[in-house]
């Protein structure tokens, strides 16, 4: 009885002691101080069908992807859980088999054949950036992923170890690991892909492909051994260069972070494959350019308001002094020509025109401000479809003279362009460019046209509602008579688009530090930039010969979903000159009738003197002072009779001199001579 006694007293106290020890094992652990569990994750932009178009680094530069573990291959989870840890879900942290079997293989081999971290100890040493060769070292390993496995699950561990596992470089977890060593997602991994990166992480430098190919090749051979993945011998060749993340519109990535920096995804409305080709273009376009040089490239759905393409400059770096981390398509600059389609298409909705009134092209002043053609050069009466053509400066002054300059930034505003003024105050040079607005702005304002007048807002992100109803910028038969005029501008030479099948404008600013060209279809809308972002000159450059062949091949990548242009609306009137109503079919601003006679008739134009061109629309004539009505002749002869206008076009179309002369109704007269050549 003494013995059975002492035996059970014995038992009691072993037991005792036990309980005590785990008792103080359990206080050891909870005590733990866990390091962060929140795995730092890139913050990724997204395209429009949901591919990647940049990730940006976490600490360090480390590029490490958020991950789910529906986002995995299911078949590589397990294949990694049965190669590293095949009693993951049934031990508690630490696995003294697997640790006791190592233990006995170094000792047996010499050298260490397999290890005894369970899948839990290396995401504590992950966590905790701790290395494996000293013994304190193993038991903090052994401590923390106790821890973990008390406060956490075992699908959050393995997702912690799928976040944190390192692949060779800067890249960390399968998700960086997958893009990088093959340029896809995790759940597309095949078994020879799989087999080496479940190799990686023991050795992640000592084994990268791109730099140690024999032993990266031999670790993948021995994984796909042992966990039967089939032949060897017929498997691929392993990766020998590690991919970048994709690092596409690099600019718009930067802006959408800045506005939501804490958002981890940001979904746009980018078309990633045109992105990549205008980003590869726009390079292409400065390659033989000044130093300095740079070009941004806007494409957009006009239909939907969708951004599909968003270079802001060539390269993301400061290379060739060409600021390339400025997005110029939203820097401030003067549009030039870039805004006589909507002074034409106001002017038409006014009734002060149509496409085929003529105007007249000849020198004029108001005040202090006397516009000149680019070329310095006038062309005296035309129609309005050829002063826009042309691209003429005389004729957009005088309308927007004549219906204000309030009408015109009206209609900007509309479009939904906040323009800047230098001075504060909206003058006439606003028609030919003297605002500021961005490339953004122009490419909305044309969306609007293209979509017949109504205003578009463009959009990079998907719209969480429904737009608003657009304003009417121009009506729709004004917005199709300014595409009409625009389609006919013939493409630049070596183009494939072929007249009438692009609406397209061209703009050079002042003192050539802008080249424009805005053009679209019946689909989208895009607009080129090129110049020198400190806003130095270029000298040479005009938007005709270096923005237009960069628009036209900015349209051709987009391919099969181009649409045509527009038919007309059913109450567009299409008349020739001679058939338009008579207030039509010659410009004249509307005081011209009213203005008080007192002096002795003075002809403004044409000069005397001056050498015209034949234009095959006569000579316009234009008059001041001088008391109603008037008689006009031509070398002596009578051509107009009891004119009661002091605006006329007089029918001489032969070359030579010629003597113009006018008497006014009390016997006063003033006489010019030209030459026509």
């Amino acid at each position: 009885m003494k013995s059975i006694g002492t035996t059970f007293i014995t038992l009691a106290l072993v037991m005792g002691l036990a309980a005590h020890g785990r008792d103080r094992l359990d206080d050891w652990v909870a005590q733990t101080k866990l390091p962060p569990v929140l795995s730092e994750v890139a913050v990724e932009v997204r395209a429009r069908d949901g591919a990647m178009l940049r990730a940006f680094p976490v600490e360090e530069g480390r590029m490490r992807l958020a991950v789910q573990l529906e986002q995995v291959d299911p078949d590589f989870v397990a294949q990694l859980i049965r190669y590293e840890d095949h009693r993951f879900y049934s031990h508690t942290g630490v696995d003294f088999v697997a640790m006791m079997r190592a233990a006995a293989q170094a000792a047996w081999h010499g050298q260490v054949v397999s290890g005894g971290s369970t899948l839990t100890m290396q995401v504590a040493r992950l966590l905790e950036n701790s290395g494996t060769g000293s013994v304190t070292g193993k038991l903090r390993q052994m401590r923390v992923a106790w821890a973990l496995e008390r406060r956490l699950s075992k699908e959050d561990i393995l997702s912690l170890y799928l976040h944190h596992a390192p692949y060779g470089g800067a890249v960390e977890g399968i998700r960086a690991a997958s893009w990088a060593w093959f340029e896809k997602e995790p759940y597309r991994l095949t078994e020879p892909e799989a087999a080496l990166l479940i190799a990686l992480p023991q050795a992640p430098e000592a084994r990268r492909p791109d730099r140690h190919p024999v032993a990266a090749f031999a670790a993948r051979e021995r994984v796909m051994k042992r966990l039967d993945m089939g032949a060897t011998d017929r498997q691929p060749d392993i990766p020998r260069k590690m991919r970048s993340i994709p690092q596409d519109a690099p600019h718009l990535a930067a802006m959408l972070r800045s506005k939501a920096p804490t958002a981890l995804r940001h979904d746009t409305t980018i078309d990633a494959n045109l992105q990549r080709q205008i980003q590869a273009l726009a390079l292409r376009a400065v390659a033989q350019q000044p130093k300095g040089v740079s070009t941004a490239i806007l494409i957009a759905d006009h239909t939907t308001g969708e951004i599909l393409a968003h270079v802001g400059s060539p390269a993301y770096s400061a290379a060739g002094g060409a600021l390339g981390f400025v997005d110029m398509t939203s820097a401030i600059r003067s549009p030039g020509s870039t805004l006589k389609p909507l002074i034409y298409g106001l002017a038409f909705d006014e009734g002060l025109v149509h496409p085929d009134t003529l105007i007249n092209d000849a020198p004029v002043s108001f005040g202090t401000y006397a516009p000149q053609n680019f070329d310095g050069e006038f062309r005296g009466m035309l129609t309005v479809r050829d002063a826009l053509g042309l691209s003429l400066n005389i004729p957009p002054v005088l309308l927007t003279h004549e219906m204000g300059v309030a009408r015109l930034m009206a209609g900007l505003r509309r479009a939904g362009v906040d323009a800047k003024l230098p001075s504060g105050q909206a003058g006439l040079a606003v028609a030919l460019g003297g605002a500021g607005m961005t490339l953004r702005d122009l490419v909305q304002l044309y969306a609007g046209i293209a979509q017949g007048g109504r205003a578009q807002t463009l959009h990079e992100q998907p719209l969480a509602a429904p737009p608003s109803p657009p304003r009417q910028i121009i009506s729709d038969v004004a917005a199709w008579q300014v595409t009409d005029i625009l389609a006919d501008i013939l493409p630049p030479r070596g183009t494939a688009a072929a007249a009438g099948q692009v609406a397209y404008k061209t703009g050079t600013s002042y003192g050539h530090r802008d080249a424009w060209a805005i053009g679209y279809d019946g689909r989208h809308v895009v607009g080129v930039w090129l110049g020198r972002p400190d806003g130095t000159p270029v000298p040479g450059a005009f938007g005709g010969d270096l923005a237009a062949p960069i628009l036209f091949e900015a349209l051709g990548r987009i391919g099969h979903t181009r649409e045509a242009l527009p038919l007309p609306p059913s109450d567009t009137i299409i008349l020739g000159t001679a058939s338009l109503p008579e207030p039509l079919r010659i410009f004249q601003p509307r005081d011209a009738v009213f203005a008080k006679e007192r002096h002795s008739p003075v002809v403004t134009f044409p000069p005397d003197g001056a050498t015209l061109r034949r234009s095959g629309y006569g000579v316009p004539l234009k008059l001041r002072e001088g008391v109603l009505p008037l008689t006009v002749l031509v070398n002596g002869a009578p051509v107009l009779t009891q004119l009661r206008e002091r605006n006329a076009v007089l029918s001489l179309d032969v070359a030579g001199f010629n003597e113009i002369s006018v008497i006014d109704a009390k016997g006063r007269s003033a006489s010019v001579e030209i030459r026509l050549d």
